[in-house]
């Protein structure tokens, strides 16, 4: 798999590439000329997409053109998964659940994997991808048939990038993307519910709305799944929490600055100053959350590189505002698939509880310890430090132990 060089593309493009974010470097935050969230503002009962899309790096929609974006031998080799990603995977299911429909997922996450040599997928049936034990990628309603909703622009861009993360991650997996018919919170819940009854052993969610006292009924109607690993976006607003990450049945994924380094590891990480946190004002918390500063349930759990200054490259050719092809995003949005398939390469799905597993596997995980994500009296639910922290959680994967 090639390297991406984001030194090419800005010279290219006259603008800095995410090479010049240094070592240690605190990030922009995602707001500014040439940041975009792709998806409109949450309504009351409905969710928004977490994708924050770089618009001065855009590269040719023509295949193998020079990209920028870290690619899936750099997120492998940053959460040292190379080896599980060669190996694992084959048979195992991973779910996306989006609103709408993005009619060229298939044909995108394919000119993606030419790019960074993995093999294509084969289109498979919604009813047969739980069986496949070859690649393949399957594309449903909320119901599970093939009736697609509507295309959006923005959330074609989000199903492309989740896409595109489970396949960075997880080569060998099927990828089953299951579209909600609108971004309510009960379509997209059903939509969960969906992914689950076609055989998903992970699923993620990379979305989220404000946080009402309706959500704990919700919680239990789409999100109550033992035996499967759910994942959901802390959010891109910085401080403050949303809903699926407050549900008490998913893995809530913050987000970091991710960049290379000279040391050990050959990178560092800091708390991205977008990514979600914060303390849910309804639902409790959990027994194996301890954190003192929160009665109730804490966000994040965990968490990946979401800063979009250090993005990931993504393929889309369904142009939403002229913007297609090749494109840097970061949002919570990245994070969060990439957590569920690193879920998906452990194999443990069908023995963990909720999110409990990474509490009590530490070890295996790389801790964040500075960085912010907004004020809240310098209290680590906005503030990372060592240890359990809100914006990053118990930190980023250090393989595939702690899933």
């Amino acid at each position: 798999m090639r390297r991406l060089l984001s030194v090419a593309v800005a010279v290219t493009l006259g603008v800095l590439g995410l090479a010049g974010v240094a070592s240690g470097q605190t990030a922009a935050p995602a707001a500014g000329p040439h940041f975009q969230h792709v998806c409109s503002q949450a309504r009351t009962g409905s969710a928004a997409c977490a994708a924050v899309l770089r618009t001065d790096l855009v590269g040719k929609i023509t295949p193998n053109a020079t990209v920028a974006g870290y690619g899936p031998a750099d997120l492998q080799a940053a959460y040292k998964l190379a080896a599980a990603s060669a190996s694992n995977g084959a048979g195992v299911t991973v779910g996306i659940v989006d609103a709408f429909n993005d009619p060229t997922a298939f044909a995108d996450v394919n000119t993606y994997r030419a790019q960074f040599g993995e093999p294509a997928l084969i289109s498979c049936s919604p009813s047969a991808v739980r069986t496949s034990t070859t690649a393949c990628f399957a594309q449903s309603d909320q119901n599970g048939g093939t009736s697609l909703p509507r295309t959006n622009g923005g959330w074609a861009q989000e199903e492309s990038l989740d896409v595109d993360m489970v396949s960075a991650i997880c080569p060998k997996c099927n990828i089953l993307l299951v579209e909600a018919r609108s971004a309510t919170l009960a379509n997209l819940g059903a939509s969960v519910n969906t992914a689950v009854r076609l055989g998903a052993a992970a699923v993620s969610n990379s979305y989220g709305g404000g946080e009402s006292s309706t959500e704990t009924t919700q919680d239990n109607s789409f999100f109550n799944h033992p035996g499967v690993a759910i994942t959901a976006s802390s959010g891109d607003s910085g401080f403050g929490p949303q809903f699926p990450a407050a549900s008490r049945f998913v893995t809530a994924v913050g987000g970091t600055s991710l960049t290379r380094a000279s040391n050990t590891r050959g990178w560092t990480e800091t708390a991205w100053s977008g990514a979600g946190s914060g303390c849910s004002a309804f639902v409790a918390k959990q027994s194996w959350q301890t954190d003192s500063g929160c009665a109730r349930r804490t966000i994040a759990d965990v968490s990946a590189v979401a800063d979009p200054n250090t993005g990931v490259a993504v393929f889309d050719s369904t142009a939403s505002g002229g913007l297609s092809g090749w494109l840097v995003f970061g949002g919570t949005s990245v994070s969060s698939p990439i957590i569920g398939t690193v879920y998906a390469l452990a194999g443990n799905a069908s023995t963990v509880t909720y999110g409990s597993f990474p509490y009590s596997h530490t070890a295996s995980l790389f801790d964040v310890t500075s960085g912010s994500n907004g004020s809240c009296g310098g209290s680590y639910l906005c503030t990372s430090v060592a240890g359990y922290d809100g914006p990053t959680g118990l930190g980023t994967p250090n393989g595939t132990g702690a899933f």
